[in-house]
């Protein structure tokens, strides 16, 4: 048996549909231990800055994430120790003064628009996923997410997606593609895809 953990990277553009493909594989391997760790956790500290400043930062930039504590974090797990994972703010924009403590486990889940942008990052995942889907679709559900869940106007949501998130994901998200082992078109049913990724990753465990 292979005592190294699975690390699956699951990447693709903002509300792409990741969080379902990991909840797919979370419910078709409920008998193995998995730690789900969103990148999203990871953005950088803000709480030097005004709120007006927090509000330019370019949040679908690589830079504004935290990838050498990631890194580090992820590589911990690997090892079999356990992290003090950072949470973040959406609403106050910036890193929350609670952690969360995460145990190792055999399968280890990354997720985020630019998991697969760091070169330390993507060597450290055996299995690479890029979601993918319907520009106007991954449009529509950021908009209902963060008015409904991240307190934002309308026009926030529309100004910012215009001015960074659709030029960021040109810029950095898609080219990620071609390092993925299996793209995932999130548009129609992906449990084929989920089957196979199951598949491997319990093949991986058994070695």
């Amino acid at each position: 048996m292979n005592n190294k953990p699975v690390v699956i990277a699951v990447a693709g553009g903002s509300s792409s549909g990741k969080t379902t493909v990991v909840n797919s594989i979370l419910d078709h391997l409920k008998d193995y231990q998995i730690v789900v760790i969103r990148h999203d956790d990871y953005y950088k500290d803000q709480s030097d800055m005004t709120m007006e400043e927090r509000r330019e930062v370019n949040y679908d930039h690589p830079f504004s994430l935290d990838n050498d504590l990631f890194y580090e974090h992820i590589k911990d797990l690997i090892e079999g120790k356990t992290i003090e994972k950072p949470t973040y703010d959406f609403v106050q924009l910036t890193r929350a003064k609670e952690t969360e403590t995460i145990e190792p486990a055999k399968i280890i889940i990354i997720e985020g628009i630019l998991v697969l942008e760091d070169d330390r990052i993507r060597e450290l995942a055996d299995i690479k996923l890029y979601v993918e889907a319907d520009e106007d679709l991954r449009f529509i559900r950021r908009l209902k997410r963060d008015t409904l869940e991240r307190g934002r106007t309308i026009d926030s949501v529309i100004n910012q997606y215009l001015d960074t998130v659709k030029p960021m994901h040109y810029a950095f998200v898609k080219p990620t593609k071609r390092y993925a082992d299996i793209i995932i078109p999130n548009d129609y049913s992906h449990d084929v895809a989920v089957d196979l990724i199951n598949a491997k990753i319990i093949t991986i465990l058994n070695k």
